[in-house]
């Protein structure tokens, strides 16, 4: 049986890698979004989050044999922590500044990450095992789906709603919002804007990590994992609006389709997909297919 010419099996493989890729680029995307959209932060460093998420997961099972379960809870407490440490310690003296500050700054401390971890375990990776849990496969007849990248397209999508139910349908997202609108008004009803500041910018770390847990077991977890990750995501960032939660979250999983699909029917053009798709987006709207006009 054949797809648009194309070996079904083969055509419906290349749709499941693309989901499993769109489930990261929709996670990391979402990160950026809540720290773009909330502090107005370009934030450079999320590749590197993701990175240390995935390392900090090898590390703990290494080292200190903890598994896959739990590594996907710990890990991300201690990058948000870390996130939490580059607010108070950087970011805060940056605020009311042209962006282009806290890009540079994100950028330089991403170098910095990526260069201790070179200098410790070198570029050639480290293999993390699929949890035994969510070993094997399953056959759908149409097609065999590893049951982990299942399992990864479904926390991904759960893990993406759940943040957009809290920004944008919560007390506490309101109160996000508007502290950032009008802090000073915000900070007059007793609300505490630089503790939320602070736990916004460390979620979103925590967020990159907890991504970089799901992908360990995928691919290999080296140094560079983030740097090549990165500006893909910021296109995708780009794609679906700046700070637009929503729009991150469907462009990331509609573009990780569309890379899949391109792999299939012209595979030369896979790696440059997502960039034609953003140039011809914003010539047609500037602001994004989700962003807000200004």
């Amino acid at each position: 049986m054949e797809i648009f010419g194309i070996p079904h099996q083969a055509f419906l493989g290349q749709l499941m890698l693309g989901l499993v890729n769109g489930a990261f680029y929709a996670m990391l995307s979402l990160g950026l979004a809540v720290i773009f959209g909330l502090l107005d932060i370009v934030n450079f460093a999320h590749g590197a989050l993701y990175m240390l998420g995935a390392f900090a997961a090898w590390i703990m099972l290494d080292k200190f044999g903890i598994n896959f379960w739990f590594a996907l809870i710990l890990a991300p407490l201690v990058v948000g922590a870390l996130g939490v440490a580059i607010e108070r310690g950087f970011l805060k003296h940056l605020y009311g500044l042209d962006p282009l500050y806290g890009l540079l700054l994100t950028f330089g401390l991403s170098l910095i990450f990526e260069g201790v971890l070179r200098e410790q375990y070198g570029v050639s990776g480290q293999s993390y095992p699929v949890p035994e849990l969510l070993s094997g496969a399953t056959n759908l007849g149409f097609m065999i789906l590893p049951n982990y990248r299942a399992f990864v397209v479904v926390a991904s999508l759960l893990v993406c709603l759940g943040t957009w139910f809290l920004i944008e349908r919560t007390r506490l997202g309101a109160y996000l919002r508007a502290g950032t609108e009008n802090a000073k008004l915000v900070q007059a009803f007793g609300v505490n804007v630089p503790l939320m500041v602070m736990l916004t910018y460390g979620a979103g770390a925590a967020l990159a990590a907890l991504a970089g847990v799901l992908a360990a077991p995928i691919i290999q977890v080296t140094p560079l994992m983030g740097s090549n990750l990165i500006i893909v995501v910021f296109a995708v960032v780009v794609i679906g609006g700046m700070g637009s939660i929503l729009g991150s979250v469907i462009t990331g999983l509609g573009l990780g389709v569309i890379e899949g699909m391109t792999r299939v029917f012209y595979p030369e053009a896979s790696s440059v997909v997502v960039f034609v798709v953003m140039v011809i987006v914003l010539i047609i709207r500037p602001a994004g297919l989700f962003g807000k006009e200004t």
